[in-house]
């Protein structure tokens, strides 16, 4: 504004030689002098502090709208300028003025506390328990790391869910009743700037104006995601390399920020439009959509920085931001009309689809990184893999209708053979989750073979372990329903396949010392001999094994029990002589048997 100050004094240096010209030169200077601490009209509290100035922006246009000048006139001119100039001043107070009132968010109660302790929470290492998705490792070194299943089943609470759950009383209770987020000071104010910049014809720069006004209610709440407007306004965020409690934090930001500020905004609009605003209530509306579409494009644009991110380990808080922006749409596009709506219209689907892209190619990469794994067997209990793949699962079944619509909608370019480009054949989250179960099982059973010879009983008990395991966790996730009973039906099918082929291998030969002796092809007492040392062998390294789950570890004992109690027993009873003589009891061999399967604890008992 200084340069065009200079240029309107220089005009009205000379002596004025009529009264309108007089007047106009009064008017002039007093518009024209360089701003001070005396200079605005409006105070912050909305009081008019400088009349004389808002009189002499009024005798400008009192001498604009009564034609005192021929046009083209140099009075003409230095009138035109000075107008300039004012209505330039007059939309300088605008952006200073407080038209929304967030003082009620300042309280001690208010919705300020409570998101800020809210946003600590938020914060690596804050108090809150969150379902994480599984991390770590790489397909070359085979490492994968699982957040403890037990918390992550207990916490069963998705990203999305969490705004309206810890603000359940500040905002859907009261917000949206007991806040007043108009400030009443600044209605007359709006008034007075509308009607003067209406009668200077200078509507179109105002409108300009709603574009950089300030909206102390809606910067609260985009203060949670931590970035500046400025920032976000003129860069492209990208995610792809943030670490993943990083993207977590950031997706928790977002889903928090963009709840509240959706909230406000129906708020806001339905007070606004019930004000009388006079002269201003013709750019109601426009000045509304104008500061809601600037909020809007920047989560819009905070969103859009995650759909680079192509990381399996993200996919969880991508699918968490995919799912509350579709949600929120709903609710935000219906406040905006005209031009601001057909830019917010065009740009949500844009950002959505952008989304569903990623996340495509993210599950093609966890499917790609299941079938890939290249960690050894070790041991005989549920392998890391079956604990990723599971948890994948019950991290993604919260989100099946969004995964549905997703995978739905991939186009066949994104099916092709490679598996990093897209989620091959997977076209809903049925089909999904039947090939990571299916990559899962191949994969073990591939590990299985190079860990075990064929048909040793770690071979048998290591698969009985994991298939038992993607049972029991198909069931709690609530997808054996959905893959159908002759899947559940296979799966139990290859579980007793596995419990007799580890039955047959390891209590099989046990067993076979004392069916000799009793069909009389041998000496008694020699068989006995054989059998002690054999059950002995077999029980100091069955012992051991683990079979973390109760219920199969239960049924597997009771297996081992049947097949070797009874023909213990009618072995004794055969040779009546030999239970003097007889190192075990058959109650000794049973309560023998029934402490299989414990795996460390065993080791600590027999230590």
């Amino acid at each position: 504004m200084g340069a065009a100050v200079a240029k309107a004094l220089e005009v009205i240096a000379d002596a004025p030689r009529t009264l309108s010209e007089a007047r106009l030169a009064v008017a002039a200077h007093a518009v024209l002098r360089s701003p001070g601490a005396d200079a605005d009209i409006w105070d912050a509290e909305a009081t008019c502090v400088n009349r004389s100035l808002l009189s002499a922006v009024d005798e400008i246009l009192q001498l604009k709208e009564s034609h005192a000048f021929p046009t083209a006139s140099p009075a003409r001119r230095r009138m035109d300028g000075a107008l300039g100039v004012a209505m330039s001043r007059l939309i300088d107070e605008f952006l200073l003025l407080r038209v929304w009132d967030a003082s009620q968010l300042e309280g001690k109660d208010g919705l300020r506390v409570a998101v800020e302790k809210l946003s600590v929470s938020l914060a690596p290492g804050g108090s809150g328990v969150w379902p994480a998705f599984p991390t770590g490792g790489t397909t070359s070194t085979g490492e994968l790391s699982v957040t403890t299943t037990d918390e992550l089943r207990s916490s069963g609470r998705s990203l999305s869910s969490w705004p309206d759950n810890a603000l359940t009383t500040s905002v859907d209770g009261t917000f949206s009743d007991d806040l007043h987020l108009i400030c009443p000071a600044s209605l007359p104010v709006l008034h007075e700037i509308a009607t003067r910049v209406i009668r200077a014809g200078y509507t179109k720069e105002l409108l300009q104006t709603f574009t950089k006004a300030p909206c102390h209610v809606l910067d609260r709440f985009l203060s949670i995601l931590q970035l500046d407007r400025p920032f976000l306004v003129a860069n492209r965020i990208n995610f792809e390399d943030a670490e993943w409690w990083t993207a977590e934090d950031m997706v928790k930001r977002w889903i928090l920020a963009t709840k509240l500020v959706g909230k406000a905004l129906a708020v806001m609009q339905r007070q606004l439009m019930a004000q009388k605003c006079g002269a201003f209530d013709r750019f109601k509306d426009d000045y509304f959509m104008a500061i809601a579409k600037q909020s809007i494009l920047v989560l819009l644009k905070f969103a859009d920085g995650f759909t680079s991110t192509r990381s399996p380990e993200k996919l969880i808080y991508v699918l968490e931001l995919y799912g509350a922006l579709g949600s929120s749409a709903p609710g935000l596009l219906p406040l905006f009309t005209g031009k601001h709506g057909e830019l917010i219209t065009r740009q949500v689907p844009v950002v959505l689809a952008k989304l569903e892209r990623a996340l495509r190619a993210a599950i093609g990469g966890l499917i790609a990184k299941i079938r890939t794994d290249s960690s050894r067997a070790e041991g005989v209990g549920v392998h890391p893999l079956a604990r990723y793949a599971m948890t994948s699962v019950e991290l993604l079944a919260p989100h099946r209708v969004a995964l549905d619509l997703i995978l739905a909608n991939a186009g066949e370019d994104e099916r092709g053979p490679d598996p990093a480009g897209g989620a091959e054949g997977a076209t809903s989250f049925r089909s999904l989750v039947s090939e990571l179960i299916f990559g899962m099982e191949r994969n073990l059973e591939g590990k299985s073979a190079l860990a075990c010879a064929g048909g040793s009983p770690s071979h048998h008990l290591f698969l009985a372990n994991n298939t038992g395991f993607v049972l029991t966790r198909a069931a709690d996730a609530g997808v054996a329903s959905l893959l159908g009973d002759e899947w559940a039906a296979r799966r139990r099918g290859r579980l007793e396949q596995h419990a007799a082929s580890y039955l047959e291998a390891s209590w099989g030969p046990v067993v076979a010392r004392l069916e000799a002796a009793v069909g009389g092809g041998g000496k008694p007492a020699r068989a006995l001999a054989k059998f002690n040392a054999a059950f002995e062998e077999a029980h100091g390294s069955q012992a051991c094994r683990e079979v973390p789950d109760p219920a199969l570890r239960a049924a597997m004992r009771k297996a081992v029990s049947e097949m070797v109690v009874p023909a213990y027993s009618a072995f004794l009873q055969k040779h009546p002589k030999l239970g003097k003589s007889a190192r075990y009891t058959a109650d000794d061999v049973a309560e023998s048997l029934s402490e299989l399967f414990e795996g460390d604890a065993a080791d600590g008992r027999k230590s």
